[in-house]
This record gives C-alpha cells, sequence and structure tokens, in this order.
C-alpha cells in the first residue's frame, strides 16, 4: 500500500471514531446517571443551622441517605438572605452531586428585591422538589379588642395609622405578608421591623405591638392564652387549625403569605437524577416520622412533581413581585 492510501485509511477510521465518540456521548451521560450517586451528595443550605430550611432537610436527610445509599451531607452556607449558599450551588458542576434547599424566598422575592445577583434564579437553577409549605398565622396581643378576623379587619379601618405590626426586619416575609393585608385591606397601619421574629414576641406579649405574621414561634403562647390566632395567610386552612379560618374567607380575595421550601440543583443535571430525587423526597414526606418534624414547624409537606414544584415557584414569584413593585418594598 503507498503511503497516500494509508494515511486516506487512516483519516477515514479517525473520522469514524469520531463520529462513534459523539453518538456515544448521550450513552455515556445515561449510563452515569444510571450509577448515580456513586460518592457522598452535598445538601447547601443557604440558611443557618437551626432555621426552617435547615430544620426541614433535616428531617428527610436520614431517609434520603438511606433511599440513595450514599452519605448526605448538609452544608450550611448563609448569608446575604441566602444568596450567597445559592450562588455557590448555581455555579456548581451539573452533575447531581451538589443541591440547594432554601426558603422559597431566594427564589420568589429576592430578584425583585436586590438590584443586582451574581445568578438567575429562575435559569440557574432547576426546582427539583418541594418539601414543605410554610404558612404565616395572624397573631394579635392577647388583649387586642377584636375577637375574630371579620371584626380585626374593621378595627383596622376605623383606627387607620394607630394599629402597629412587628417583622422579623425589611422586606422580610413577615414585612411582606403585612404589606399584603395593608394593601388588601385597604388600611393605613405602622410597621415595626425587629432584627429576627423571636425579638418581636417580647413586645408583642407585652403589648407594644399590636399584631404580626406570625411562622410559628408563638403557637405556645397562643394555647397558653396570652396571644390571640385570628386567621391564616393562605388560601386553604392549616391542617394543624382547621377551625382557624384564612383571610381569604373574611373578605381578603387571594390573599396568600405562604412560602415553600425546597431542593434544586444547577440547570442541566440529568433529568433521571432530577426524578429520582423527587421521588424519593415525596416517598420520605409520606413518613410519620418526617410529617411529625414538619407539623412542629407549623408547615405542611408539599410532595409535588418537579413541574408542578415549579408552576408554584413562578406564581409565588410574581404575586411577591407585583406586591413589591406596588408597596415601594426594598431590602434596605
Amino acid at each position: 500500500m503507498n503511503d497516500a492510501f494509508i494515511f486516506s485509511r487512516r483519516r477515514l477510521l479517525s473520522r469514524a471514531g469520531l463520529a462513534a465518540a459523539s453518538l456515544g456521548l448521550p450513552v455515556l451521560a445515561g449510563a452515569q446517571a444510571d450509577r448515580w450517586p456513586s460518592r457522598p451528595v452535598k445538601i447547601v443550605c443557604n440558611f443557618p443551622a437551626g432555621s426552617s430550611p435547615d430544620a426541614l432537610i433535616r428531617a428527610v436527610s436520614t431517609p434520603l441517605q438511606q433511599a440513595l445509599g450514599q452519605p448526605v451531607v448538609i452544608d450550611n452556607r448563609a448569608g446575604a438572605s441566602g444568596i450567597i449558599g445559592a450562588d455557590i450551588v448555581a455555579k456548581s458542576p451539573a452533575d447531581g452531586y451538589t443541591w440547594l434547599m432554601t426558603a422559597g424566598s431566594t427564589i420568589t422575592t429576592s430578584p425583585y428585591l436586590f438590584a443586582k445577583m451574581p445568578f438567575d434564579p429562575h435559569k440557574d437553577l432547576a426546582p427539583v422538589a418541594a418539601v414543605a409549605r410554610l404558612n404565616l398565622f395572624l397573631v394579635t396581643r392577647g388583649d387586642f379588642p377584636a375577637g375574630d378576623a371579620r371584626e380585626f379587619l374593621v378595627y383596622l379601618k376605623k383606627n387607620p395609622g394607630k394599629v402597629t405590626y412587628g417583622s422579623a426586619g425589611n422586606a422580610t416575609g413577615l414585612h411582606l405578608a403585612g404589606e399584603m393585608l395593608k394593601s388588601k385591606a385597604g388600611a393605613s397601619i405602622v410597621h415595626v421591623p425587629y432584627r429576627g421574629a423571636s425579638l418581636a414576641m417580647p413586645d408583642l406579649l407585652g403589648g407594644a405591638i399590636d399584631f404580626y405574621f406570625d411562622p410559628g414561634i408563638a403557637l405556645p403562647h397562643v394555647k397558653a392564652g396570652k396571644l390571640k390566632m385570628l386567621a391564616i395567610g393562605a388560601p386553604q386552612r392549616s391542617s394543624l387549625y382547621p377551625d382557624v379560618p384564612t383571610l381569604d374567607e373574611v373578605g381578603l380575595k387571594g390573599f396568600d403569605a405562604g412560602t415553600t421550601h425546597g431542593l434544586y440543583v444547577p440547570e442541566g443535571a440529568p433529568a433521571a437524577i432530577v426524578n429520582r430525587v423527587n421521588k424519593e423526597v415525596n416517598a420520605a414526606l409520606a413518613l410519620e416520622s418526617v410529617k411529625a418534624q414538619i407539623a412542629s414547624l407549623a408547615a405542611d409537606p408539599s410532595p409535588l412533581t418537579a413541574a408542578q414544584f415549579a408552576a408554584v415557584m413562578q406564581g409565588d414569584s410574581k404575586r411577591y413581585g407585583a406586591l413589591i413593585k406596588e408597596q415601594h418594598i426594598t431590602a434596605t
């Protein structure tokens, strides 16, 4: 064989090899997903230990670890309203080994509150599984002159600028709930921000403020008769307090100050892995031990498909975005 023939044959073989390799790439990716996980999985929680996202992921991490057959490591990376931890995950390899556990606010309100974010939560993170829906309860001081939610709304209208509500800080979920009430009720109320929900509690108990939207820490005081729970800020009644009406029921149509905490992966993660995680999280949420832990946070398990979870977050984002713009709320 002459040199020209040998060169031509080698070039054809090389091209054939490249074609075969390119055709084999999807198969290889599928095979990697089939073998997943082959090493520990890291879950970045973008809020501190003891926070609701942290408590929720720890509630499902043990059954997840058992189902996956690999260690599930929780890494708390708090700061900047959850942006620091979420940014770490958004810029991680989309191989299914780094997940994000976050409060809904990182996805639904932060893009409207911060002029610049180092990532786009709607483009760089993919929803995988909802863990729980956290709703807020309208709680007043024990001697507030209203016995139920309807009387409360009437009192607000008759006393413009005289009723105060506390929050966990400016632009937090509790603040947004108060502004949502203000908007839908057409009432003039005064916002008193604190550095955390727990710091507002002594003033509520002491009567220095009139009400606030409670994420769960006031419930023992309600049970003891020191505070009054008048309504839930959600479209549906709480399974924990079925006798407590929603604000929607008493006239504030569409009132929903809830948020869904859940798991995300970097955009582009294999669909097979997303589906597997979604399946295992939903299985964990059906366990009585996990339900009990979620109920202790005054929350409800949210077993959803990834598509359903994405739709919930899109709805929340649209609603909060409109409120933030209408009420001119900023993070500062």
